[in-house]
């Protein structure tokens, strides 16, 4: 068994075992108050936090503000209008 333990003796952050380039989604908590959720690819993830491309753009979001997240399967084919 490895023991994935920080020197400080606390387990590093859930995210820092995702990789760049999978899709996530992210709770955040947001300054006025409440959450919201980022989907999409990851292109950044460091001790700072986290950073995903969405359908609307990048989201930033701070370590300190990350309340949940989770790896998931890439996004269904769109469908064809016709």
């Amino acid at each position: 068994m490895v023991d994935e333990r920080e020197p400080s003796g606390t387990l590093p952050p859930f995210w820092h075992g995702w990789q760049v380039g999978e899709r996530v989604v992210v709770r955040y908590r947001l300054e006025a108050g409440g959450v919201s959720d980022a989907l999409g690819e990851l292109v950044r993830v460091d001790e700072s936090g986290v950073e995903v491309a969405t359908r609307h753009g990048l989201v930033a979001v701070e370590a300190g503000d990350i309340a949940l997240g989770k790896r998931v399967p890439p996004a269904p084919p769109r469908r064809v209008r016709g």
